[in-house]
């Protein structure tokens, strides 16, 4: 996977080794030499990740991390602070300013491109995921997307996998303060509870024994209820190798023993942080969809999806040579009962019905509301003979039925007509429709509450 990486530094020869490092994996290096230019990058969109030297005159890298995170256009842009510096409160000082993570000079070259593949892999997933949501928010679907920031000070859940009893107990410690931890030292046991706890990050020691902690790594990428869990390792020094076989795994982060306890609140604080958010954008994506293609009012599917579903059932019908019927639904004098009772009586009204069509339609049937009091039942396998058996039915049952809207009025009794068309090798599902609105005029025009089908 390459990305725009861009490097800042004010020395000439390490922005030209790393410029050099970066390009020979196939990515694609910009440069800066200080603060500003490098924040003018970014906030043009120019890169996907930063590399941001620390030590540099005038503004310092935690304070170009800082005015990065604080910027809406750059609060999610992956930044690693490269520096000499590398005392734990150098570490901490700059996660707290926004880091995502610490490269130390000299800058491992092996470290340096797993960190960076594996930073352009969070990225990517973050860019696209707000690009949605935004776009849904442009549209007046749901919330904007800056309503869905993250408060740092979140208690997160968090799942500890470790069999080392003096390990775990001193993670446990610094922790529980500030999140809810579920220990366990069985990796078996880990995958079923990541799934069933909802957790949002989970910390794994390389030191499970006979046990490959990567491996519980890997099937954690690869079971869908925990593909998107933050993991962070908890490794010793001699563990590089596997540390970097785990940023290639799809391992979020790591900490090196002895584990400084300020450090691992960081991390722990920055990756719930990311899951928390991510899980917010998922969550507008998916509501966005839903309001897209489902009535909110009764959660029958709505007109588009009608449009979007009904000629592959055609199609289907059409290869398969079976039947297919269509039947639309009109509640009679329905705007009667909002000027009488008012629009939230009409509302519980249509909610009521929608809920006996759905006792009446078969489970593979396509129930839709198209808006007002004007429902659509496409009936797949159902020939125009047994749906009319089915419309008179649900015509007799309205008619039978008593809403209760609330309030003194008590319940109401409603009508509906019904028209019926079945399939017969028409061109696209709008001629379908034609012929069963047709019917359905015919039922009105009849006088209502009756069931019509169409002759043509």
């Amino acid at each position: 996977m390459t990305a725009r990486v861009l490097v800042v530094d004010d020395v000439q020869p390490n922005l030209k080794l790393l410029e050099a490092r970066l390009s020979a994996e196939y990515f694609e290096v910009l440069t800066a030499t200080n603060g500003p230019d490098a924040i003018a990058i970014c906030e043009m969109g120019g890169c996907d990740i930063v590399l941001l030297d620390v030590m540099m005159p005038g503004m310092d890298g935690f304070e170009v991390c800082r005015r990065l995170r604080a910027a809406s256009e750059t609060v999610h842009l992956p930044i690693v602070l490269v520096t000499a510096l590398d005392r734990p409160a150098d570490r901490v000082r700059g996660l707290e300013a926004g880091a995502d993570d610490f490269l130390t000079k000299p800058v491992d070259e092996i470290a340096l491109i797993a960190r960076v593949r594996s930073l352009a892999r969070l990225k990517f997933s973050i860019d696209e995921l707000r690009s949605r949501a935004a776009h849904s928010a442009a549209t007046g679907v749901v919330e904007s997307v800056e309503a869905l920031k993250s408060d740092a000070r979140e208690r997160g859940r968090i799942l500890l996998v470790d069999h080392q009893r003096s390990s775990f107990e001193r993670l446990v410690n610094a922790l529980t303060p500030h999140h809810d931890v579920i220990q366990v030292d069985e990796p078996g046991e880990a995958l079923a509870k990541a799934s069933d706890e909802n957790v949002d990050l989970m910390i794994v020691s390389l030191g499970l024994g006979e046990f490959d902690g990567l491996r519980l790594c890997s099937q954690a990428r690869s079971h869908a209820s925990t593909r998107n869990l933050p993991i962070l390792l908890i490794a010793d020094r001699e563990d590089r190798q596997k540390v970097l076989r785990g940023l290639e795994l799809g391992v979020n982060d790591y900490l090196s023993r002895p584990v400084d306890r300020n450090e691992l609140l960081a991390r722990a604080r920055t990756n719930v942080r990311q899951k928390r958010y991510m899980d917010r954008l998922r969550q507008t994506v998916r509501r966005s969809v839903e309001m897209a293609l489902y009535d909110p009012l009764t959660g029958l599917n709505n007109r588009r999806f009608l449009e979007r579903r009904l000629p592959a059932m055609i199609d289907t019908a059409r290869q398969r040579g079976a039947p297919l019927t269509m039947m639309i639904l009109d509640i009679d004098h329905f705007k009667r009962i909002n000027d009488t009772y008012g629009h939230d009586a009409g509302d519980l009204v249509l909610k009521g019905f929608a809920a006996e069509l759905h006792q009446i339609v078969r489970g593979g049937d396509l129930v839709c509301r198209l808006g007002g009091e004007e429902f659509v039942v496409a009936m797949p396998g159902l020939d125009a003979t047994h749906a009319a058996r089915m419309a008179e039915r649900a015509r007799r049952m309205i008619e039978n039925k008593e809403f209760l809207i609330g309030g003194a009025a008590g319940p109401v009794s409603i009508t509906v007509s019904i028209g019926l068309a079945d399939f017969r090798g028409e061109q696209d599902s709008t001629d379908l429709y034609r012929r069963a609105d047709r019917a359905l005029y015919l039922s009105k025009s009849a006088g209502r509450n009756r069931v019509t089908l169409d002759a043509a």
